[in-house]
């Protein structure tokens, strides 16, 4: 039986269906490996496909298995259509080699002419590494990229950090100007703002590129191209090693669960048929999304899939990966409309077996390519064994994102009044956790950042945030947004998870909400971009909550937080709406309560000692009323038991670490 059943007892009636999903993974691999081969073998197709400068010429391989004839055309034959056939071999793979050094060039455009059983059509290369956009036509061009140029990079040694506190970040928008940013301008300016903010990961996204901007890279047309919105390839590379110069880690924020349908650009019919990649018929059809869906059963798009992955490890040393829309490809219905409310729903017909098997394949290259890597899963339906290693019965993620947060906060902030908060509820739904499973928890990412939906500061504060965030402005509307911006982070980072996320300038409660550019805003810049300089200036409130994020992020990691990985409730006082909970040698106390303030609090404590104050929400340097002393407060004992008397003003928050005495210090 497998380890899965100790962590989830209530999964035992489904052990016929966890086997089944350990009896394909395993035939996938038996299928797909030759004797004593590994999937980091297997998974080589961008070594053998696309352009590779060799001694004495250039080969041009491709994939297309149901195509008559492919030609290659382009700068190098003043765009020929027919004067250089590619030769059909076995498998669908089709070869061309070009004499000379000089046949071919780095950035030479290019396109592959395809003939299919109906029609001739001009296509991307399917593994191009760049494309480039004319910036008169608007047209995107594939190029060719020399493999024997070679960037240099320096960080051979380079290791994260144990725990994760992420920064998820867009790189154009990350400038303050109403333009596209680049990844020399994020690699300069924007990741010491990060390393100064105490964040050790960023999480790119947008990074495979993508025709349409205004999609946030989650239509991706060419998968083995780092996006041309930003720059050149060396540019992404050198973001990358800089980062890790300076000790952050690089996640990807990766796509395969969908493709979008453009055929001009994109991998959709490129042989002429739709099958090529993806299901025929409605199920290769996104009902939500308007994109196409792999069929993750045939051995050619796992190659495809797999390979990539590997691909961005290797050529721009992404330590891991964010897979998007994990839902959408574990259901045939894609997750839309149902309620995951019993395990019925995660073992029935409904199940796309054949996708949890690719990500179980995807899981296990990725630590065979790089055994330090991190693997995070945007699952909002909560399948069980999602981050459990392989050899239990799992899937092999190491994090899950705590997609329920934000849902939590965003209810509890829309849909009561503060004193009708159930503090208790939102602490059991922070601990609503699998066991054994790690969760990233957020109060927010970049879908509540987006036009449409609202950012948590502007929730709390709406309008007022426009004419009142001077520091020397004392509106209670703002009062309110700033305590509760700074309380909820605090309990989410400290209660929600064993990692933390957080979206580029949410930390300072950056004002508006992201728009991209579009027909609808007469295609502006303004809601694009990142005000860095709301914090910077000194002047606003946004610096109050800049700083103590900053502090937060730097206590938590200076006490591993996240060693332990479930806080223990200390005390729980439902009507005043007080909670402290205990986590790794802190001890965090909040008092939701908007008006009243509450005196000799009693809190139980596991031993003994004594225990200081380290944080306050209140201080007045984070816009606070400094009503908290930080001062330390011994144990006192009563009926046998050891407790902490504390003072919590209103919508305060207070975390104290725990100072062990020693037995020599003691005697």
């Amino acid at each position: 039986m497998y380890r899965i059943f100790e962590f989830n007892p209530q999964l035992i009636p489904y052990e016929k269906d966890i086997e089944l999903r350990m009896e394909l993974y395993l035939k996938t691999k038996k299928r797909l490996l030759a004797k004593g081969q590994t999937l980091n073998d297997f998974a080589n197709a961008h070594n053998y496909y696309g352009f590779h400068h060799v001694k004495g010429g250039w080969y041009y391989r491709e994939w297309a298995p149901s195509a008559q004839q492919l030609y290659l055309e382009g700068e190098f034959n003043d765009w020929k259509k027919t004067s250089h056939p590619l030769t059909k071999l076995e498998g669908g793979n089709w070869e061309i080699f070009l004499e000379g050094d000089d046949s071919l060039w780095d950035g030479c455009k290019v396109k592959v002419v395809v003939d299919t059983k109906f029609e001739r059509t001009e296509r991307f290369p399917l593994y191009t590494k760049r494309v480039v956009r004319d910036p008169v036509s608007l047209v995107f061009d594939a190029v060719v990229v020399d493999d024997k140029k070679t960037f240099k990079w320096t960080d051979k040694k380079f290791k994260g950090e144990n725990e994760l506190y992420i920064y998820e970040a867009h790189v154009g928008m990350a400038q303050e100007e109403a333009r596209i940013g680049t990844y020399i301008e994020f690699a300069d300016k924007i990741l010491p703002k990060v390393k100064q903010a105490g964040y050790n990961t960023i999480q790119l996204m947008a990074i495979m590129e993508h025709p349409y901007y205004g999609s946030f890279g989650y239509q991706v047309s060419n998968f083995y191209a780092a996006s041309s919105w930003f720059g050149a390839p060396d540019d992404l590379k050198y973001l990358v090693n800089k980062a890790h110069k300076m000790g952050i880690r690089v996640l990807l924020d990766v796509v395969h669960s969908h493709a979008v349908k453009n055929t001009a650009e994109g991998i959709n019919m490129f042989d002429g048929t739709v099958w090529q990649f993806f299901h025929d018929g409605e199920k290769g059809e996104h009902p939500a999304w308007g994109t196409k869906c792999f069929n993750y059963g045939n051995d050619g798009v796992l190659h495809f899939l797999l390979s990539n992955l590997k691909f961005w490890m290797e050529e721009y040393h992404f330590d891991g990966f964010r897979f998007d829309g994990i839902t959408s490809m574990l259901y045939h219905d894609h997750g839309l409309g149902t309620d995951f409310n019993s395990n019925d729903r995660y073992f029935s017909l409904n199940t796309h077996t054949e996708a949890i098997t690719y990500l179980q394949l995807a899981n296990e290259l990725i630590r065979q390519v790089n055994p330090n890597a991190i693997t995070i899963a945007e699952d909002m339906s909560g399948m069980p064994g999602m981050c459990l290693p392989i050899e239990d019965g799992g899937i092999g993620f190491d994090y899950r994102l705590g997609m329920g947060l934000p849902d939590l906060w965003i209810k509890t902030v829309k849909e009561l009044r503060d004193e009708d908060w159930n503090i208790f509820k939102i602490w059991c739904d922070m601990c609503l956790r699998r066991p054994g499973e790690k969760t990233i928890a957020y109060v927010e990412s970049h879908d509540q950042a987006l036009v449409g939906d609202k950012t948590m500061i502007f929730r709390l504060a709406d309008a007022a945030m426009y004419t009142d965030m001077n520091k020397d402005c004392h509106n209670p509307v703002i009062d309110r947004a700033v305590a509760l911006h700074k309380m909820i982070r605090l309990l989410t980072l400290g209660g929600g998870g064993e990692g933390y996320l957080n979206f580029m300038g949410n930390e300072f409660g950056h004002p508006e909400w992201i728009d991209f550019p579009r027909e609808g805003n007469g295609w502006s810049y303004h809601y694009c971009r990142r005000q860095w300089s709301l914090k910077d200036n000194g002047f606003l409130k946004y610096q109050w909550l800049g700083d103590f994020d900053e502090e937060m992020i730097s206590l938590a990691k200076n006490n591993d937080l996240f060693v332990q990985q479930m806080g223990d409730l200390m005390l729980n006082k439902e009507k005043e709406q007080i909670l402290v909970f205990y986590r790794h040698g802190l001890l965090f106390a909040f008092n939701f309560n908007p008006d009243q303030s509450m005196a000799n609090i009693l809190v139980p404590v596991h031993q003994p000692g004594e225990y200081t104050v380290v944080l306050s929400t209140d201080d007045e340097k984070f816009g606070g009323w400094d009503r908290i002393e930080h001062m330390t407060y011994p144990t006192k004992k009563f009926d046998g038991k050891h407790y902490v008397e504390l003072y919590l003003p209103a919508r305060t928050a207070v975390v104290l670490k725990e100072l062990v005495i020693l037995p020599s210090e003691e005697a």
